[in-house]
């Protein structure tokens, strides 16, 4: 090692899902919707004036603040926003995980937890899902540095009910809460009636699942106005300017369309469900989810070979070559033609 190398910050960084460019292909593996955003969001697009691009936007996300705020019963003070909810629980680490003491997450969930944790320093431990890859809730009631998890959970898409929730929240009100949301569109019970009730509890969701704009990166993050503000005090320690405009004007548009929204999930969820059916058929089990995927193992076809084949039809899922969990699939869901496909591919390997 050289010594500039010696006070160089390592990292082993989060792998993200592969992102193929096949001509053909279905694109099963990263969780993204198979629809379009909503028509307002191209119509933005059109009528977006380059101009507005030699000023820079708006510093505080008035804008999409304000759409979300109204959305969802609150004030202006409760939303926080950022470049997609990775970046905003990228700020809810720095800015609240500071304690000595460990924060606690599940051993299967969101794997940039560890990488996060990891590169700021923080000290983690991870509690155990159980055999049903349900989170135990008993196991965060011990002395901690804050807790974090997602629900529905990932990759598992298995939804913990809001009661426990609660009973997490209920046994660390001395540090801050995190629950992570970027499924609860898909069927799940969201944690937000709990904010006005829990002081330490941070609630974050995306835009790139249920509305169709992974590409634009935009998340954000509910809860306590004095925790909003400690998050905007990082945010604008590290980058005041961190949303563009184009994306602030079809972030906004997004939101307001309710109608296209329920109609996109519920298509989702219907072909979710049609698809856990054909699945069960051909002898896949997994555990109820709430997601828009699923995570399914095969009576007797290993995992790594469902994924090799399936990848030679130009059919991508994902494989997690990881303990407990390297016999899975994580099975995004796409339109019913994409599905209908899959199920028909897959007869022929774990038939084969």
């Amino acid at each position: 090692m050289k010594k500039w190398e010696e006070n160089i910050r390592k990292v082993v960084p989060y792998v993200p899902g592969e992102q193929p460019n096949a001509t053909d292909m279905i694109k099963l593996n990263t969780n993204e919707n198979p629809y379009p955003p909503a028509p307002g969001v191209q119509a933005a697009l059109n009528s977006f004036s380059c101009e507005k691009l030699r000023l820079y936007p708006e510093a505080t996300c008035e804008s999409l603040v304000n759409a979300l705020a109204d959305y969802y019963g609150l004030k202006f003070n409760q939303v926080f926003v950022g470049v997609g909810s990775d970046d905003v629980l990228a700020m809810c680490f720095m800015t609240f995980f500071n304690s000595k003491k460990p924060i606690l997450f599940p051993d299967i969930t969101y794997s940039f937890y560890d990488v996060w944790a990891d590169m700021l320093r923080i000290p983690f431990e991870t509690e155990a899902l159980d055999e049903h890859f349900h989170i135990v809730k008993e196991d965060y009631y011990r002395e901690n540095g804050g807790v974090v998890f997602p629900n529905p959970n990932a990759p598992t898409g298995v939804e913990m009910p809001l009661d426990e929730i609660e009973d997490i929240i209920r046994h660390n009100q001395d540090v801050i809460v995190i629950v992570d949301e970027a499924y609860v569109d898909f069927g799940g019970h969201s944690a937000l009636e709990l904010i006005e009730k829990y002081e330490n509890l941070l609630v974050v969701q995306t835009f790139s699942k249920s509305r169709s704009m992974a590409g634009s990166r935009i998340g954000f993050a509910m809860g306590n106005p004095v925790l909003i503000k400690y998050l905007n005090d990082v945010k604008y320690s590290f980058n005041s300017y961190t949303m563009d405009s184009i994306t602030l004007q079809i972030g906004v548009e997004a939101v307001r369309d309710q109608k296209y929204f329920e109609e996109t999930i519920n298509k989702i969820i219907e072909t979710r469900e049609w698809t856990k059916a054909e699945l069960h058929k051909l002898g896949f089990s997994f555990e109820d989810s709430k997601s828009n995927f699923i995570f399914a193992t095969h009576e007797s076809c290993p995992a790594k070979k469902i994924f090799d084949e399936l990848r030679k039809d130009n059919i991508f899922v994902r494989y997690f070559a990881k303990p407990r969990i390297d016999n899975y699939l994580r099975i995004t869901i796409g339109t019913p033609e994409e599905m209908k496909v899959l199920i028909e591919k897959l007869t022929g390997i774990v038939g084969a």
